[in-house]
């Protein structure tokens, strides 16, 4: 199984959580999607991330090419929310020039895999 480079070190910006995918004015669209398959809201960002983190280990890595900015990368993860249950997760990323790291670009709920 392919993974994700260097994702022992992967940078997780807690701010794109608490910022934009779970908050309820700024990404409704996502906010919703992860409140209603998993449980997920604007307070439990950290619970999120580290379930994301914990996860890298166990899916397989699609690299997506290089767009001028860094290699990218997608990861289709099954994630288990604090509802119970379970939604697959994509999670996009970058092997950043600048930072010099692997690091989170964007996570959605995927209602297909596929």
């Amino acid at each position: 199984m392919n993974l994700l480079p260097n994702f022992e070190k992967a940078i997780i910006p807690r701010e794109k959580f608490t910022e934009y995918i779970l908050h309820p004015i700024k990404s409704r669209g996502k906010w919703l999607a992860f409140r209603s398959a998993l449980g997920y809201h604007l307070d439990s960002a950290d619970m999120l991330i580290d379930s994301i983190r914990g996860n890298l280990a166990n899916f397989s890595v699609e690299s997506m090419g290089n767009k001028g900015y860094g290699e990218t990368y997608a990861v289709l993860m099954e994630l288990e929310g604090p509802n119970g249950r379970t939604a697959h997760v994509m999670t996009a990323w970058i092997d950043d020039r600048i930072s010099g790291g692997i690091r989170l670009v964007s996570a959605y709920i995927k209602t297909r895999k596929g």
